[in-house]
């Protein structure tokens, strides 16, 4: 599945790459807010979280877009026989790159290939008192593919489905997000 999963993403990315010509240049910033819902592979439990993010971006042309993003997941709670109760939470920021496969003449239908890199932070709090929680960051490198759909000239809603592996995070190996967003270009 994961072996699948990354190859479309990086076909569709490959494939949205396009040369442009002088009047596909739409250099447009947009802003966005978007709610993914994540599953964690970590030690021991498989937290599940509901998170929000929002996305500051740039559209170069129809084919490639960069954004950045913050996103802030609520906490999750799970039994683990070994350590009791346990919470965890995480907040993330970085870096992502877009590309489009327009399905329609004016994008407002595209398939989406994404790539990116973010700095993810987690915390851990027990129940039991004599277990130290904390905080653990570390990198998380990311890639999705999606659809992406034009309501007008500057609203779009988009779907995405990321892997994001996660790097030197004790504890946590992998997560997948599920999201959808909304976005507004100025």
């Amino acid at each position: 599945m994961k072996k699948s999963f990354w190859l479309w993403g990086a076909a569709v990315t490959v494939l949205s790459i396009n040369t442009a010509t002088a009047e596909d240049f739409e250099y447009r910033p947009f802003i966005g807010a978007e709610y993914s819902y994540v599953n964690g592979v970590a030690d021991g439990m498989r937290p599940n979280y509901n998170a929000g993010s929002i996305v500051v971006g740039t559209d170069y042309n129809r084919y490639f877009s960069t954004e950045v993003f913050y996103q802030h997941s609520d906490r999750d709670s799970k039994n683990n026989r070994n350590l009791g109760e346990t919470k965890t939470s995480f907040q993330a920021g970085g870096l992502d790159i877009t590309g489009y496969l327009p399905l329609l003449c004016d994008r407002d239908l595209a398939l989406l290939g994404t790539a990116g890199i973010g700095m993810y932070r987690f915390r851990t709090k027990y129940h039991n008192p004599a277990l130290k929680g904390g905080f653990d960051s570390g990198y998380g490198y990311r890639i999705g593919a999606g659809i992406h759909y034009g309501i007008d000239n500057n609203w779009s809603l988009r779907a995405v489905a990321r892997y994001v592996g996660l790097d030197k995070i004790k504890n946590y190996d992998h997560m997948t997000e599920y999201t959808l967003g909304i976005r507004y270009a100025f």
